[in-house]
């Protein structure tokens, strides 16, 4: 595992940001007072997770609305039409977000 620091831990309470790290794209949110984290790039077509919107814990995108749980990565909402996004660990190390990568 690669710990990549992003930036500052700041979010407001269901604040989402996307951040590009290296070759991938992670979104983050901050949900319930806890930084969770999924790959940006939605498996369905490709759209960034990070410009959709939060609803629960779930981050919905903003081209087809189909909805990601952000614990788990499962698609909540359409599971027939797309797979899974993969999540990524994310801390807070001395008031910046470190995210986990494999």
């Amino acid at each position: 595992m690669t710990k990549i620091k992003l930036g500052p831990a700041d979010f407001a309470e269901k604040e989402m940001r996307g951040y590009e790290v290296g070759k991938r794209n992670v979104c983050i949110a901050k949900i319930h007072g806890r930084y969770k984290g999924l790959d940006d790039w939605c498996n369905h077509a490709g759209c960034l997770l990070s410009g959709g919107r939060i609803e629960d814990n779930m981050v919905v995108c903003p081209c087809h609305e189909v909805g990601f749980d952000m614990d788990t990565g499962r698609n909540e909402t359409s599971p027939g039409v797309c797979d899974d996004q993969p999540t990524v660990t994310v801390e807070v190390q001395d008031g910046a977000l470190i995210v986990d990568l494999p």
